[in-house]
């Protein structure tokens, strides 16, 4: 069964917001083992948005659409469903019901905008919204389910799971299984080439999704036979760890920092961080993981010289000699954030962040890494390439990448 997917709002068409309601819709339903072959957009202009639903209708046997059944005068939907299927809109007396004990919750009376979104087409079946004041809807359109689902990211995934799901008739003769193994350190045409061949040896389909500076590993298998498709899949995922090693650093949806979190906090070790160009990227990767404070004590932003010296405990003759961004500076700095704040772990990351700064034997986008810790003391220099935030974002995970490589693997 092929899908579509329509975003409604001339917010989408502008790129006032992206379309992540189409973004999660499809990775729901390919889960379900339906194969979304269109994701569309369309602006809240009326006779667009009837052409859109019956241009998708005539190719596809379900269309699921979100956005415009709000109160305001651009949230058309309910009326170009209508017009679509050449019937009238119909109130919807339940609905009324619901949207004013709703809205009395919260001390405000059923006003005519908000009894607008009790409208549906004849014939329409109507999904209670427990979640928000607008219900979704479904018509058969042609060939064509199709259901509208608000476009508040909240309510329209709260109806698609709890309304929604149980009327599509889920495909299981083609049960999916997924395994997403995440990685950093490759460039994509690179880890293309060191698969060759994985999917065509376990009957598997490979994704792959840049999210900068990492990318997601997807293996999709499909059998009639769940265990089958869990089979294949995870062989595939076996081959994919194999080929790129230490280059997948978790699967599904632990971050690269999670990963390094939860091998600091197997190990019973407290990480301390000092940075410089990466102005505290490191420390908020790492504190936007749930449970932080059980591994990580703490992070100190030491941008001048002065601030080294003081609070780290960085030689003053050693930055003279060598130069704020050294190897050497970067390992005092990892040594000092241990001794400061009292961890076991320390990272430092000194470097040139650019635009300015950069000199013929330090170039902007060098950077230098020191890592203290049961594991010794050691450094590493790298050259990044790219505008002040890239070379930034890509020193902090370079940084999260190296540890994770020195602590003990998760039992």
């Amino acid at each position: 069964m092929t899908v579509a997917l329509l975003g409604i709002g001339t917010e989408l068409t502008r790129g006032d917001l992206a379309n992540t309601n189409g973004c999660w819709l499809a990775q729901e339903l390919t889960n379900l083992g339906f194969e979304v072959t269109a994701i569309d957009v369309v602006d809240d202009e009326p006779s667009r948005i009837v052409s859109a639903l019956n241009r998708l209708a005539v190719v596809h046997e379900l269309i699921v659409c979100t956005g415009g059944l709000g109160p305001t005068t651009d949230d058309l939907t309910a009326d170009c469903a209508a017009q679509a299927l050449k019937t009238e809109l119909t109130l919807h007396a339940p609905s009324v019901a619901a949207i004013t004990e709703r809205l009395a919750r919260y001390g405000r009376q059923l006003s005519d905008s908000n009894k607008k979104q009790a409208y549906f087409p004849a014939g329409a079946v109507v999904l209670p919204n427990d979640w928000g004041t607008a219900p979704g809807f479904s018509i058969q359109l042609g060939q064509a389910q199709v259901f509208f689902l608000p476009g508040v990211p909240t309510e329209m995934m709260a109806l698609f799971e709890h309304r929604v799901v149980e009327r599509l008739g889920v495909p299981v003769d083609r049960t999916p299984f997924e395994v997403m193994l995440r990685t950093y350190g490759l460039p994509e045409s690179a880890m293309n080439d060191r698969l060759a061949g994985v999917a065509e040896a376990h009957d598997v389909v490979i994704g792959y999704r840049v999210r900068f500076p990492e990318i997601d590993v997807k293996l999709h298998a499909r059998d009639a036979d769940p265990e089958r498709a869990k089979l294949r899949a995870e062989r595939a995922a076996a081959e994919v760890v194999e080929r790129l090693g230490s280059v997948v650093y978790g699967r599904g949806n632990v971050t690269i920092a999670g990963a390094v979190g939860n091998k600091l906090n197997s190990a019973s070790l407290v990480l301390g961080v000092a940075e410089s160009c990466t102005g505290g990227l490191m420390a908020s990767l790492l504190t936007a993981q749930p449970g932080a404070s059980h591994w990580f004590r703490g992070g100190v932003v030491a941008y001048s010289n002065d601030v080294k010296t003081r609070l780290l405990g960085v030689p003053a003759n050693v930055i003279d000699v060598k130069g704020a961004v050294s190897e050497e500076v970067a390992r005092a700095m990892a040594v000092g954030a241990c001794r400061a704040l009292e961890s076991q772990v320390g990272v430092g990351i000194t470097g040139i962040a650019g635009p300015e700064g950069g000199s013929d034997t330090k170039p902007v986008g060098l950077v230098c890494f020191g890592l203290h810790g049961p594991f010794g003391t050691l450094s590493e220099t790298k050259q990044f390439q790219g505008d002040r935030q890239r070379v930034q974002r890509m020193a902090a995970y370079h940084a999260l990448s190296k540890l994770g490589s020195l602590l003990a693997p998760v039992d």
